[in-house]
């Protein structure tokens, strides 16, 4: 039994397609501004933060295209605030979301529920997220955030950031809670489906991860307000919070981008998913990374480190492989379930499995540059090395969750995305991405530096040069045209995936069971009603819908 599914019946899901629960009228405005139905709540997240990456790409434009030039363009006390801007937005405005409204509006389909848990809190931490990233706009806009010069609008960046977490926090617990008490009847944790299970891992590490971070802005907000004595001015402010904005914290974010890209190849294949136990360790090792949260811990080898003793080179090595190096590890068995899967049965080429895997493979490319970051000899910290990591991290789950968008979207909106015209979007993101990470991961070995306050101001006159060498304008140019590319993407997508979805095209229309799937969204009709279910089905394997299509197939 479930907490939300109390009159369960236990019936199977008949054959073609099942009855659905009817949805009753409401007012257009209680229907979103207190949406219940996960769906909606779901596509509110998916909405605003795929809006919210047109704006980062932009900034991101912005800022690489100020460190190409020999002069400011923005202004010089303005750059400083781009920055913040750029590496907050980044996160909370768009990663952070985007990743939980698809797994609010997927998860609970694939679990068999008719509910989310708790959706009025969900649509709550919707709301309350929005909210503070409004203000954490405002605020930064008016010299505030860190490094800003405006007092009583840092002290507001500071309430502002903590709104942002509140409401992320809302939303965490409300999809973690779904997938630990509303599964269908028979449905236990080892038949939870792919994705599913990934959005749990990021949901509980959300939980656990994020009141880190609230209580770092608190600490910090007080300090701040009472004269800095403990923290300091706003300029020392990322030394104290920035853990929550950068590597390994964020790889807790991206788990989901890994289910994304399984539970389209299972799909594709048209097989059942062998070695289920060890992708769902795999996936619980890419999001150890919250212990560089929890830990608040560095986890980093020392320079010259076989130059010291034993003890103290297992001080550091332990550390480091535990926190930097398992989510590498547990990648590699997501990819190597992936692999068993492609061998067992050829895939059905689609855009969720063509997205979710060059998706996955930019996120492990940051894994493996985190784990160079923290290698003392290479001398990474302060550079735009890291930035390049955030953005393989970032980018790469945006790009899966895309792919997400198109798989699932006929169970959200009734309608297909044609497969020509939106796969070559998949390359065109991957190429961005790369553009836009790689050329800083290379800048970063000759020491460019990741904010404006390390360059040099010569004369009255506006002009900055870098202290390092290397060709400047070459990878500030390249990661210009990488975020060029990023926006151009997103905004594609956008446009014809609301193309698509509002279609009256009878082309576009999409069946009950449009992928030949195994899992029990695609049991429901499309789009998925108010409800999800009639009956709440009895789940006998992993692959529900498959057992009754073979049991179907053995009887005709």
């Amino acid at each position: 039994m479930t907490t939300i599914d109390t009159h369960a019946t236990g019936a199977t899901v008949p054959s073609g397609s099942p009855s659905v629960a009817t949805t009753s009228a409401e007012p257009v405005a209680v229907g979103w501004i207190g949406a219940t139905d996960h769906k909606r709540i779901g596509r509110m997240f998916i909405g605003v933060s795929l809006t919210a990456t047109l704006a980062v790409a932009v900034i991101g434009v912005l800022v690489t295209l100020e460190r190409a030039l020999t002069r400011s363009m923005l202004g010089l006390d303005i750059v400083p605030q781009m920055f913040s801007a750029y590496r907050v937005a980044l996160i909370y405005a768009v990663l952070v979301p985007v990743v939980l409204g698809l797994a609010i509006a997927v998860v609970p389909l694939q679990l068999g529920s008719r509910s989310l848990a708790f959706p009025r809190l969900a649509t709550m931490g919707f709301w309350t997220w929005l909210s503070g990233v409004i203000l954490v706009i405002i605020t930064i806009a008016a010299n505030g955030g860190p490094n800003g010069g405006d007092k009583r609008m840092v002290e507001g960046y500071l309430v502002a950031q903590i709104i942002v977490v509140l409401g992320l926090l809302a939303a965490a617990g409300s999809l973690a809670a779904t997938v630990l008490t509303t599964r269908a009847p028979g449905m236990n944790m080892r038949r939870v489906p792919p994705f599913s299970f990934a959005a749990l891992v990021t949901a509980l590490a959300t939980v656990v991860g994020l009141p880190v971070l609230l209580s770092a802005l608190i600490y910090n907000l007080i300090d701040y307000r009472y004269g800095g004595s403990a923290f300091g001015n706003s300029k020392l402010i990322w030394n104290h919070i920035g853990f929550g904005f950068t590597q390994p914290f964020v790889f807790v974010f991206a788990v989901p981008a890994f289910g994304i890209a399984i539970d389209a190849l299972a799909t594709a294949t048209g097989k059942r998913l062998a070695m289920r136990g060890t992708l769902f360790l795999g996936f619980g090792l890419i999001g150890l990374g919250v212990m560089g949260a929890v830990t608040q811990f560095p986890a980093d080898l020392r320079r010259n480190l076989f130059d010291q003793s034993f003890g103290t080179a297992m001080n550091d090595i332990l550390p480091y492989l535990l926190i930097q190096g398992l989510p590498i590890l547990g990648a590699l068995i997501v990819f190597a379930v992936g692999g068993l899967a492609l061998v067992k049965g050829r895939p059905r080429i689609g855009a969720g499995l063509v997205f979710g895997m060059l998706g996955s493979l930019m996120i492990f490319a940051g894994l493996l540059a985190n784990a160079v970051y923290h290698i003392g000899d290479a001398q990474l910290g302060g550079t735009v090395f890291e930035e390049g990591n955030r953005i393989l991290i970032a980018y790469g789950a945006i790009l899966a969750v895309l792919g997400g968008i198109a798989h699932w979207g006929p169970k959200l909106w009734g309608r297909t995305m044609p497969d020509k015209a939106v796969m070559p979007l998949a390359l065109l993101g991957f190429i961005a991405i790369a553009l836009a990470s790689f050329p800083y991961l290379i800048a970063g070995f000759a020491k460019q530096p990741a904010d404006t306050v390390v360059f040099r101001i010569l004369g009255d006159n506006g002009s900055i040069t870098y202290v390092f060498d290397g060709p400047r304008q070459l990878w500030n140019v390249l990661a210009f045209v990488g975020h060029v590319l990023m926006a151009i993407t997103v905004l594609a997508f956008i446009g014809l995936a609301v193309k698509s979805f509002t279609s009256d095209d009878d082309e576009r229309r999409a069946g009950d069971d449009p992928w030949d799937g195994q899992t029990l969204e695609w049991a429901t009709s499309s789009p998925a009603p108010t409800g999800n279910f009639a009956e709440v089905p009895m789940v006998a394997s992993p692959e529900p819908l498959l057992d009754l299509k073979e049991n179907a197939g053995r009887t005709a």
